[in-house]
């Protein structure tokens, strides 16, 4: 009897009860081929890695045949996880891992069995049907048996990079340069390693998911908007709610396996930081975030210090959009609100001492010095970033009470930035809400505080979070970014709005520096501010 008759009871029942011959609508769609990602690239991977030069059986042999053949369009990933299988059979001298004398064992039964139940971890099942039997042209016994073998372990390897949230391989290619995430990837061959060590590779799989409490909680959520059977069979498509859980569910695999026992976490959608010690919340403060057009970016950095009475070094981009062209037309923003230009080694520079119309703003420096109309206000708390932003304090206490909080260029400002910093120093270094008082009334101008400990800052976009009473908490999608992880999960590829590359470089136009400025920016309680505050008001 062939391979694919002992199969096929097996597959047909399993291909009736969970439909693998179509997707769901809603489902994970594949990337269709005239719909590339700019993750996809197609790799020139030479000639494939030689294994198993002695092959110890004709199945090994057979083996090397399929991994000797290199298919067109692999991503790098693809071509990580193949040189993987290819040194994880040479080991084994081709020994198969799912067949015991021509026949699936109860290894490969268990993986199979959670295949089918890749819904209820908010994947899908049609990514991971089992093989179907033999090719057409009646091949041998052993290329059949080792296609079936490397079908199971690749399908295997896919539901692992899957679960780790390899769905959507580069978040800030694919969707948009403000995600600054990626997949909590397993190196292929240590995943490989502990499925041929464990006796459940099912119960193996389904432990690769995230282990954030949170996560678990939005699942469960989940699975009661599908419905009890319906999230594996049914073809109707999600729910918005649904749909919204699940890209929730998503961002959690790409959240760091361990965040710290200490960390502070700024949500952007909510518009709260909080500060968790020891898996506790024990400190929560409302902030403003970015202006849709200038958002905050997602990702999570270390902090490394803690700035009082800070000096305000402007950023780049602001300093060729906004305080260029004010010097291009006479400079009066500088006076203002005390500005000043240096060289990059620190020379102060008379503003008008240059012609702006031929300088290069971005060969100096605008500084604001510390004072008591800085934009950093009395605290900076630093996490160097490629996005160059941070959490701050302000003088605009006006924008927290509003509900949608999306003023800034970026940077995080902080409600109350003195009880943040005294709560983190006082876990960092002993020091008290006293001393924290007199460093900011008293202490050294732009006072660099190092931390001993390295505190991680997670800034994220959960959109929907569930309490510890099972209720679920829902925020504005206000940036999008929720909409974009929707339609990649649905293979919408085409159709995601990734926007413009906020780290490209910003070059001065002399057209846009002479454009008349459009009208003042209004605040949610419409108390007006002119243009510095629009701009440097709204900090960074």
């Amino acid at each position: 009897m062939r391979m694919w008759q002992v199969l096929g009871a097996s597959v047909l029942a399993y291909s009736l009860a969970y439909g693998i011959a179509r997707a769901e609508p809603d489902a994970v769609a594949a990337v269709p081929a005239d719909v590339a990602k700019p993750a996809a690239a197609t790799l020139d991977t030479g000639a494939p890695p030689e294994i198993m030069a002695v092959p110890s059986s004709p199945l090994a042999a057979a083996l090397r045949q399929i991994l000797s053949q290199t298919p067109a369009g692999l991503t790098e990933r693809d071509t990580e996880e193949r040189i993987a299988i290819s040194a994880f059979y040479e080991t084994r001298h081709g020994a198969p891992l799912w067949l015991d004398s021509g026949t699936l064992n109860a290894k490969a039964d268990g993986l199979i069995s959670e295949f089918s139940k890749a819904g209820e971890y908010g994947l899908d099942a049609a990514d991971f049907a089992p093989p179907a039997g033999p090719p057409d042209g009646n091949p041998s016994d052993e290329a059949n048996l080792a296609a079936i073998e490397m079908d199971l372990t690749l399908t295997a390897v896919k539901y692992a990079r899957f679960a780790r949230g390899g769905r959507i391989m580069h978040p800030a290619q694919d969707l948009s340069s403000y995600l600054d995430r990626a997949p909590q990837l397993m190196d292929p061959n240590l995943t490989l390693k502990e499925l041929a060590a464990t006796d459940d590779a099912g119960a193996y799989l389904r432990g690769l998911h995230p282990k954030h409490p949170q996560f678990e909680k939005l699942r469960q959520k989940y699975l009661a908007a599908r419905g009890e059977v319906t999230y594996r069979k049914s073809t109707k498509p999600l729910s918005p709610e649904a749909k919204r859980l699940l890209a929730n569910m998503e961002q959690w695999r790409w959240m760091p396996a361990d965040m710290g026992d200490l960390y502070v976490w700024n949500n952007i959608p909510e518009y709260m930081l909080r500060v968790a010690k020891d898996g506790q919340i024990i400190h929560s403060e409302r902030i403003v975030a970015g202006l849709v057009d200038k958002q905050t970016p997602i990702f999570s950095r270390p902090m490394r210090k803690i700035v009082f009475r800070p000096k305000w070094k402007i950023p780049e981009s602001i300093k060729v959009r906004e305080i260029w062209p004010s010097l291009v037309s006479g400079g009066g923003i500088m006076n203002r609100f005390g500005l000043r230009i240096e060289t990059k080694d620190g020379q102060v520079v008379p503003t008008k001492s240059l012609n702006w119309a031929k300088e290069d703003i971005r060969n100096y420096e605008v500084i604001q010095p510390p004072g008591p109309h800085s934009i950093l206000g009395n605290l900076k708390f630093s996490f160097p970033n490629p996005h160059t932003v941070y959490m701050h304090d302000t003088q605009d206490k006006y924008m927290f009470a509003a509900s949608q909080r999306t003023y800034s260029h970026g940077c995080m400002r902080v409600r109350n930035p003195a009880k943040l910093a005294e709560v983190l120093l006082n876990a960092d270094k002993g020091w008290d809400a006293a001393k924290i008082d007199e460093l900011i009334k008293s202490g050294p101008l732009d006072n660099e505080v190092a931390l001993d400990r390295k505190i991680p800052v997670h800034i994220t976009y959960f959109t929907a979070w569930v309490d510890d009473d099972g209720t679920v908490k829902t925020f504005r999608d206000v940036y999008g970014h929720e909409r974009r992880i929707t339609q990649a999960l649905q293979g919408k590829w085409s159709e995601i709005n990734r926007g413009r590359d906020h780290l490209a470089p910003v070059v001065p136009d002399m057209a846009q520096a002479l454009r008349p400025k459009v009208s003042p920016v209004r605040a949610a309680n419409d108390k007006p501010f002119d243009f510095i505050a629009a701009v440097l008001g709204g900090g960074f």
